[in-house]
């Protein structure tokens, strides 16, 4: 069977003046133009394609490797704005296109979205969505907490910061837990914080426990070199002040000061903290 939208395994099967026909196991066979073809490509070689549909809707393969897979997730750019709706450059030599009714909000050529692309059950075509959250239908049961992964950022809430987990999952940065500037529409890693029963994540850019600790004494004791040796910090300086300096919660820098005091690499006084001259 030939997938629309997936890396296909197809045979070279027969040579034409358009170009290498291949077949998969049930001999459906699918053109693979000449501007795909190599002088290596032969007769029998099982060839990894992607299949879509060109602008004359015909299913073609092609070598080239797009930006998202079938039910997958990526960063594009608008192209253009049209009369259906907007076009994306998803790195094939036809745009993808988004239709104003699979729009989250207006799109602006030039500007950076995160699309969902999916195959259009009445046209048989792949189209795209930037309407993300009515995507999500996978239970995360392959993740566990304190797992490292990938995260898409694609809105902004009143709670917190929206992402895509692994490409496939629905979770949220919350702001109480975010301590530096995050782009909305970017790609950054994260860790498994919780695996909720509405099947969201929640998510924290920094591990929990020991191993947080660990990279905040790291950053802490890396300010106080670069300032010297003095940061005018202490566990009674406000959260915002924490923050704002540093990016750090108060709850991990007061873990973080005392872990540096215990290995008697710094000291405490009334208007911050200073490294121990050796």
């Amino acid at each position: 069977m030939l997938y629309l939208g997936e890396i296909n395994s197809l045979t070279v099967f027969r040579k034409t003046d358009n170009g290498f026909y291949l077949v998969d196991v049930e001999s459906n066979e699918v053109l693979l133009p000449n501007k795909y073809v190599t002088d290596e490509m032969e007769i029998g070689n099982i060839l990894d394609v992607f299949l879509y549909k060109d602008s004359e809707d015909i299913l073609i393969a092609t070598t080239l490797l797009p930006k998202l897979m079938l039910n997958g997730y990526a960063i594009l750019k608008a192209k253009a704005v049209g009369t259906f709706g907007a076009f994306f450059d998803w790195g094939l030599e036809k745009d993808l296109l988004v239709p104003y009714r699979h729009q989250a909000k207006q799109i602006t050529e030039g500007q950076n979205y995160v699309v969902y692309l999916f195959l259009d059950e009445i046209s048989q075509r792949l189209v795209g969505s930037t309407k993300i959250n009515k995507t999500f239908t996978k239970t995360p049961d392959k993740l566990k907490v304190g797992e490292k992964v990938d995260l898409l950022s694609y809105a902004e809430t009143d709670l917190g910061i929206s992402v895509i987990v692994n490409n496939a999952y629905q979770g949220i940065l919350y702001k109480s837990e975010v301590f530096e500037p995050i782009k909305i529409v970017s790609a950054l890693s994260g860790y498994v914080k919780k695996i909720r029963t509405d099947n969201k994540i929640d998510v924290s850019l920094n591990r929990s426990g020991y191993e947080a600790v660990d990279v905040n004494v790291q950053k802490v004791y890396n300010i106080l070199v670069a300032q010297d040796g003095q940061l005018m910090l202490n566990d009674k300086s406000s959260p915002l002040d924490i923050v704002n300096q540093i990016g750090m919660s108060k709850k991990m820098f007061k873990k973080a000061v005392g872990a540096l005091y215990k290995q008697r690499l710094i000291e405490i006084n009334e208007t911050g903290i200073k490294l121990v001259k050796k």
